[in-house]
């Protein structure tokens, strides 16, 4: 079992009024129709796309962009952005906070998730993650050589893989150590000299006069009640992502260097 992030103390979320449910119901079908909408139309393209252009996905990752931009509307959302996503080949490294990152960083750059094998057995989440082209990691050591592989390949065929170094998710408010691990299978003797990292910071706003913590997701949180609260407000607050400077492999002796740069690249940017 995955170790999670917690606090004693429970963000103090305010009920949900008739409007809140009124447009809870209205957002979450809209939502879900964009969302399992968007996936059958991707699966579609993908059974051109694989056999024609195979490992390269030229087509499908413009249809996630276009089904996360379209969840931030309907949740009336703002999604800002604060520099540029990087024009390397490599991996992008990002602090996590809630659900919500997975479509706030989808939005804005072409990108592939990193995540630890559970998720692809998960109802809804775990058929999307398949879909969209997620690599899926076993904490088995016998494993280790395969998964440096299938790093490899896809970092080399343009993908940009993301993975989040903290290991769990927060309340949003503060940057946990990074954890090392994944950062070694970019020192692999093909990858080192040819690829980048960058970090990326994800910072929320919570709407006025509620919680700061009211978008962040940790611990034992429910997924159905925080869903519904996001929903709810009748006036959101924002998520802003800020691209920060991209850092080339080769220019750090190890992974423990490059995992303490990207942190406090990370922190610097989630903090300005």
């Amino acid at each position: 079992m995955s170790i999670t992030w917690d606090s004693n103390e429970a963000p103090d979320l305010p009920p949900i009024t008739p409007l809140g449910w009124l447009r809870v119901v209205l957002r979450g079908l809209t939502l879900a129709v964009l969302v399992f909408g968007g996936l059958v139309v991707l699966l579609l393209v993908r059974l051109f796309e694989r056999p024609i252009w195979g490992l390269h996905r030229p087509v499908t990752p413009h249809i996630t962009q276009f089904v996360c931009r379209g969840a931030f509307r309907i949740l009336g959302l703002p999604l800002i952005q604060t520099g540029e996503p990087m024009t390397q080949r490599g991996a992008v490294v990002a602090n996590h906070t809630s659900w919500l990152d997975i479509f706030a960083l989808n939005a804005r750059k072409r990108i592939y998730f990193v995540s630890k094998s559970e998720v692809a057995g998960w109802p809804g989440i775990g058929w999307l993650a398949r879909a969209t082209g997620t690599v899926f990691i076993e904490r088995n050591p016998a494993r280790a050589r395969s998964q440096t592989d299938l790093f490899e390949a896809r970092l080399l065929a343009g993908h940009k893989l993301l993975f989040f170094p903290e290991g769990t998710s927060t309340d949003g408010l503060q940057v946990l150590p990074f954890k090392t691990t994944l950062f070694q299978a970019l020192f692999a003797p093909k990858l080192r000299d040819a690829i980048w990292v960058q970090p990326v910071s994800v910072i929320y706003k919570a709407p006025h006069g509620l919680d700061m913590r009211f978008y962040g997701w940790w611990g034992d949180m429910s997924f159905g009640a925080h869903l519904l609260s996001t929903l709810a407000p009748a006036r959101q607050g924002s998520v802003e992502v800020r691209y920060g400077t991209p850092l080339k492999v080769a220019d750090f002796t190890d992974r423990k260097a490059l995992a303490a740069a990207c942190e406090a690249a990370v922190r610097i940017g989630h903090h300005a």
